[in-house]
């Protein structure tokens, strides 16, 4: 199990570095699906994931962001998207199958960020990305007992979300249907993304306000 884990980790850093190939510097530029980050930024931390940063830096950082761990992760991010793109793509490339990982994260955390964060690079340029099903459905049940980092059955308390093309579940409450895919991104806060692809009587009941998502729980890096 942790081996093809590792695998679709592996894949899906690859395939994004492939994609990232293609961009201009124009879409490199652009905005992502993260509020505080362009696609660079979201790329970089993608990138810096198998080697930034160790303990002794991350808890620096955190001092000198005055505890707040999501701005020590935006902004070592973005310190890091300074780097011209072809070294943010081939740093991404030559450690794509890297099992190395920040402090307190593990394999389901590196499955569920490439998996998210490549969706926060492709949707806002108009690029079909697909997410391999069954680590989609790993991820959203990963993310969803992560209530300290997205706080979703707080957030979609009285909501019932079902998959449509796979076996998920979760929550109780008014229906909201939709692919995998877009629940996954409902469940970590991307809410403008999802919503315009999920129907039932519950998806006029989502909540408005998006998380802050510069980062997954993968934090700080």
């Amino acid at each position: 199990m942790e081996e093809a884990l590792w695998s679709v980790v592996e894949a899906e850093r690859l395939s994004l570095a492939d994609l990232l190939t293609g961009l201009s510097a124009q879409q490199w530029q652009a905005q992502s699906l993260c509020s505080q980050w362009r696609v660079r930024d979201v790329a970089a931390h993608l990138a810096m994931t198998p080697t930034e940063p160790g303990l002794v830096r991350m808890l620096v950082g955190v001092a000198r962001a005055h505890g707040n761990i999501w701005a020590f992760g935006r902004d070592l991010a973005r310190e890091h998207a300074r780097r011209p793109t072809d070294q943010i793509v081939a740093e991404l490339r030559r450690d794509a199958g890297s099992r190395h990982l920040p402090p307190g994260t593990n394999g389901d955390n590196a499955l569920l960020d490439v998996l998210v964060h490549g969706q926060d690079i492709a949707r806002p340029l108009g690029i079909a990305r697909s997410m391999p099903r069954p680590a989609a459905v790993a991820s959203i049940h990963r993310a969803w007992q992560l209530e300290w980092a997205f706080h979703a059955r707080r957030r979609l308390r009285g909501l019932r979300l079902v998959a449509t093309d796979a076996d998920v579940q979760l929550g109780d409450g008014a229906l909201v249907e939709g692919g995998v895919a877009d629940l996954l991104l409902l469940v970590t806060g991307r809410i403008a993304a999802a919503a315009p692809r999920l129907y039932g009587p519950g998806s006029a009941l989502l909540p408005v306000a998006e998380l802050p998502t510069e980062l997954t729980e993968e934090n700080p890096t």
